[in-house]
């Protein structure tokens, strides 16, 4: 029945995630696995999120509260914004989607930086609109100057990834603020911030500073990444009401469940987790670091938690001899020989590397 399809979305690759631990598992025979493909949370979610999930489990036979009020309520207190300016999706990947779906028609631009954030692209091509992908610069940092280069009347949309998924590089303030100062006012610019938890260049911007100077910015973030609450997908917006107002035209009723709402608002309180989560990033960081140095590999320094590495040998064979140690990690950004990494634990990270260490002796 595809011929009754869209032509366009028959055109649209299937994302395909990190492969999950269940399936290497029964796939090669495994008993232990360690998965560092997916920049998910090292520790998991506070413990207080835990018990809360506990209790609020008994009442999942009601619907959730389609405004998410009490996460809203908490969110404007904690970023100090408008609760009308905060707009809830599951994930963030959904409020990606509601952008295109209610700023994007067939004709419209959409400016991104590849690699970048895969979702992008085809939920603008969703919308028959026509994606401008930027490469990034020699240094995997985003090029603004070439993206300013390529907007034109037709563009509605430009996706900035800061840090970038899956370089781990930033864009700094005065770039931003050049850039900025550049836009033509009818681009809506999405400052997509997944990890800016994780981020200790002093020089980096706060996006929501940004939606309180100008009309035309979108922040995007995450309770998936730091806040360890993948599993229950909840991310949200921060944006001028009017645009917050045209998301919530677009969203599906009920888009986030009851337990995504309690775990994301029990975990806004616990900040001493997110601080020991930060704590970890940065020396597990350090570690990986020193053994890529001791290997001779060359690596992006990042300001999230995952490393873009160059591993010398093709990535899809490094991918699946990684595997088979019972490691995942991934690859296929474009790069024959870089694959991304998620910082772990130390027992993660000393297991990454000895099956690294020993998959690199294995092709000398």
């Amino acid at each position: 029945m595809s011929r009754l399809a869209r032509k366009n979305i028959l055109d649209l690759a299937v994302y395909r995630p990190g492969k999950p631990i269940e399936e290497v598992q029964r796939e090669l025979g495994l008993t232990e696995v360690i998965k560092l493909a997916s920049n998910e949370n090292a520790l998991g979610p506070s413990p207080a999120v835990i018990g809360v999930l506990k209790g609020a489990v008994a009442a999942v036979h009601y619907y959730p509260d389609g405004s998410c009020y009490r996460l809203r309520e908490a969110l404007a207190g904690f970023l100090g914004v408008d609760p009308a300016e905060i707009h809830l999706g599951n994930g963030s990947n959904e409020i990606v989607q509601q952008l295109s779906l209610a700023f994007l028609e067939p004709g419209d631009e959409a400016v991104m930086p590849v690699p970048s954030f895969p979702r992008y692209e085809p939920l603008a091509r969703m919308m028959n609109a026509v994606p401008r992908e930027v490469p990034l610069d020699e240094n995997y940092t985003l090029d603004l100057e070439a993206m300013a280069a390529v907007v034109n009347r037709r563009t509605k949309l430009v996706y900035i990834c800061n840090p970038n998924n899956p370089t781990g590089t930033v864009v700094r303030k005065p770039e931003l603020d050049r850039f900025l100062e550049i836009l033509p006012e009818h681009c809506l610019l999405v400052l997509d911030e997944a990890y800016f938890e994780y981020v200790e260049d002093p020089a980096y911007p706060n996006g929501i500073d940004y939606v309180r100077t100008r009309p035309n910015v979108v922040v995007l973030r995450t309770f998936s990444k730091i806040y360890g609450l993948a599993g229950l997908r909840i991310g949200y917006a921060v944006a001028r009401r009017e645009i917050v107002d045209c998301l919530e035209r677009v969203r599906e009723p009920f888009n986030v469940n009851s337990l995504a709402q309690e775990a994301a608002l029990t975990a806004l309180r616990d900040q001493d987790h997110v601080a020991a989560l930060q704590a970890l990033n940065r020396t597990e960081k350090t570690y990986l670091y020193e053994e890529f140095s001791r290997l001779g590999l060359d690596f992006v320094p990042t300001e999230a938690n995952f490393i873009l590495f160059d591993a010398g040998r093709d990535e899809k064979q490094i991918f699946q001899q990684m595997l088979r140690r019972g490691v995942i990690i991934r690859g296929g950004f474009g790069y024959p020989t870089k694959l991304r990494v998620t910082i772990g634990t130390r027992y993660q990270n000393e297991r990454f590397i000895q099956a690294l260490e020993s998959v690199l002796g294995e092709d000398e």
